[in-house]
C-alpha cells in the first residue's frame, strides 16, 4: 500500500458512519448487516450484543467482508471501500475504553443510550487483509485491490 492509496482508504474511513459487514451464519450463508463503527487508522470497531446474530457468526468464523459508502449525487463522485478481514473480540480493558471514548466522540448521542444489564455488549476490531478501493472519479468501475 502506498501513501496515496493509504490516504484514500483512511479519507473513506475517517468520513463515514455506517458499515456493512457481512459474516458467515451457520448454515454457509452470507449475513449482510449495518453497523455504526468507529476507527483507529486502518482498525474498525463496532460494538454489538453478544447475542447478536452477527456476534455469533463471528464467535464461529472470523472472516468478515466490509463495505463502506460515501454519500454521492452523482456516479462521477461514487467512492467505496471495501475490506475483507478477520474479526476479533477485544478482551483488552484499556482498548475498549479508547473504543468507547471513539465512540462517543463521533457519536455524541451514544451518551443518550443507556445499556441495560440484560445487555452484554461485545466490541469487535476488524483487522484487515486486503481492501478494494472504488473510485468513480477515475473512471466507471475503478477499482483497486490493495494489501493491508
Amino acid at each position: 500500500m502506498n501513501d496515496e492509496q493509504r490516504d484514500q482508504i483512511l479519507s473513506i474511513i475517517e468520513n463515514v458512519n455506517d458499515m456493512t459487514i457481512a459474516t458467515i451464519r451457520e448454515d454457509g450463508f452470507p449475513q449482510a448487516t449495518t453497523v455504526s463503527f468507529v476507527s483507529d487508522g486502518l482498525k474498525i470497531y463496532f460494538g454489538t450484543s453478544t447475542a447478536s446474530q452477527k456476534a455469533k457468526n463471528i464467535e464461529k468464523d472470523e472472516k468478515v467482508s466490509i463495505t463502506l459508502d460515501c454519500p454521492y449525487d452523482n456516479w462521477n463522485d461514487i467512492r467505496s471501500l471495501s475490506a475483507a478481514g478477520r474479526a476479533v473480540a477485544v478482551n483488552d480493558q484499556e482498548e475498549i475504553n479508547k473504543v468507547w471514548t471513539l465512540m462517543h466522540k463521533k457519536f455524541p448521542q451514544a451518551a443518550d443510550f443507556e445499556v441495560s444489564g440484560e445487555v452484554a455488549v461485545a466490541v469487535f476490531r476488524i483487522d484487515p487483509v486486503i481492501f478494494s478501493l472504488l473510485d468513480y472519479s477515475r473512471g466507471f468501475g475503478h477499482t483497486e485491490l490493495i494489501d493491508a
